[in-house]
């Protein structure tokens, strides 16, 4: 009687392991996003607002936030048992910018969230992803009592080049916040792809 290989006797699978940044301005979720779909703890650097960071923290929109990201945040999630997604959440605020190259650094892609209310706040990020290269998409945080626009109002509201994803997502919600990985990591993958098809003439 023949019998197939046990399945005890297969090598384990070694994972691909993935860099994703999620950025977007002050207060739109990036914590609440690595957090909610994180699958192990999730390294904070949140630290309070304080009275000497109010002239330059625009609060303007959250004015219920008490904390900030002042380095970034850090969690896992495996989407299969082959790939692996290591999620950077960016600092908000403009004078932690200058981390933002040192965690941009073998980032496969980037989410970039939004706010509707406070749409400008993502202008910034959705530049530096593109003057770098860095393949992102957009996700739309449904944040209670904000207006909500079509996909394509939010696209052409970036200026956004029509191959950039934009999504809807709740980013408290680990399927909703799962989704938007999985989209970036889709859409950065088959950028790749297109970069390496041969010319033709």
């Amino acid at each position: 009687m023949a019998f197939g290989r046990s399945s005890r006797s297969r090598r384990p699978v070694e994972p691909v392991t993935l860099k994703i940044l999620v950025a977007g301005g002050f207060g739109v979720g990036k914590t609440t996003l690595v957090g909610a779909v994180s699958e192990i703890r999730p390294l904070r650097t949140e630290e309070r607002l304080s009275e000497a960071g109010r002239p330059v923290d625009d609060t303007a929109g959250v004015e219920s936030k008490t904390t900030t990201t002042v380095a970034m945040d850090f969690g896992r999630i495996t989407l299969r048992e082959d790939l692996v997604l290591y999620l950077f959440g960016t600092p908000g605020q403009d004078r932690f910018w200058f981390l933002w190259d040192e965690l941009a650094q073998g980032a496969l892609g980037a989410v970039v969230l939004a706010d509707t209310r406070r749409l400008e706040d993502c202008f910034a990020a959705v530049d530096y992803f593109e003057q770098r290269a860095i393949p992102f998409t957009v996700a739309v945080n449904c944040f209670e009592g904000a207006d909500r626009f079509p996909t394509e109002t939010v696209q052409a509201a970036l200026d956004l080049d029509p191959e950039v994803p934009v999504l809807m997502c709740d980013a408290r919600d680990r399927s909703s916040a799962r989704d938007v990985l999985v989209a970036v990591v889709e859409h950065a993958l088959a950028r790749t792809e297109r970069f390496r098809e041969p010319a033709t003439t």
